[in-house]
C-alpha cells in the first residue's frame, strides 16, 4: 500500500514543523506533501490535516474555506475538546482526532480516514496533554519558555485582541479556567500584566502567519 498523502495545516509554522517531526517516523503509512499557513494545496493530497493551535471553533472561516478550496481530499481536525468534534463536522470536516494521541496512533488514523468510504464522520479522542515522549518530538509557540500547549494557545487568542470573556465563549472553557491558565502562563514568561504579555506573545511567535478573526 502506498502512503496517504497528508498536508499540514496551520497558522504557526512551528507548529507544522512539530508536525512533521510527529508523522516522520511513519513514513510508511502517510507521506506528507506540503505543509502551509494557506487554504489552498496541492491538488494530489488525498487528506488534510486541520492542526486548530491558536484557532478558535466559531466560525471559523478558515476552515471553511480549506474544505470549499480542496474538494477532493478529505478534511481531519487535529485539537483539544475546546474545538469540539462537532463543530469541525459543521464545517465540513469529516474527521477529528484528539490531540495527545501518539504519532503512530495519529498515522494510523489518517490512513483509515482516507481508506473509508463516502464522507462519514470520524472522531478519535486522547483525554489530556501530550505524553513526556511525544512532546519532544511535537513543538508550539512558548514551549521553550515552558508553556503548555493550552497556555500557548490561550496566550495567542490575547495577543490576537480576545478578552478573557471571549476565549472562554468560544473555547468552551469556564472564565475561571481561563484565567488559571493565563496566571500560570503569566507567571511562566514573567509578565505582570496584559499588555507585557502581549508584547512576550509577540516577541515569541505567537500571532502566528494566520489570523483570528475577533
Amino acid at each position: 500500500m502506498k502512503p496517504v498523502k497528508v498536508v499540514l495545516s496551520n497558522d504557526y509554522q512551528l507548529v507544522l514543523r512539530g508536525l512533521v517531526a510527529l508523522l516522520a517516523p511513519h513514513s510508511d503509512l502517510v507521506e506528507v506533501v506540503e505543509v502551509s499557513t494557506g487554504t489552498d494545496f496541492v491538488p494530489e493530497a488525498d487528506v488534510i490535516l486541520f492542526d486548530t493551535f491558536g484557532r478558535l471553533p466559531d466560525k471559523d472561516e478558515k476552515l471553511r474555506a480549506v474544505v470549499t478550496a480542496n474538494p477532493k481530499a478529505k478534511i481531519v481536525v487535529y485539537s483539544w475538546e475546546t474545538y469540539p468534534p462537532e463543530v469541525a463536522h459543521e464545517h465540513g470536516a469529516v474527521g477529528w482526532i484528539g490531540k495527545g494521541v501518539s504519532g503512530e496512533e495519529l498515522a494510523e488514523r489518517l490512513v483509515e480516514v482516507h481508506q473509508a468510504e463516502g464522507s462519514d464522520s470520524f472522531t478519535m479522542k486522547a483525554d489530556g496533554d501530550p505524553k513526556p515522549d511525544e512532546a519532544t518530538m511535537a513543538d508550539w509557540p512558548g514551549r521553550e519558555q515552558g508553556l503548555s500547549p493550552r497556555e500557548g494557545e490561550i496566550l495567542g487568542m490575547i495577543c490576537h485582541g480576545l478578552t478573557n470573556e471571549e476565549i472562554a465563549a468560544r473555547s468552551f472553557l469556564s472564565i475561571n479556567t481561563i484565567k488559571t491558565y493565563i496566571r500560570t502562563a503569566y507567571r511562566k514568561i514573567g509578565a505582570t500584566s496584559r499588555p507585557q504579555a502581549i508584547l512576550w506573545g509577540v516577541d515569541h511567535g505567537l500571532r502566528g502567519e494566520g489570523s483570528i478573526e475577533p
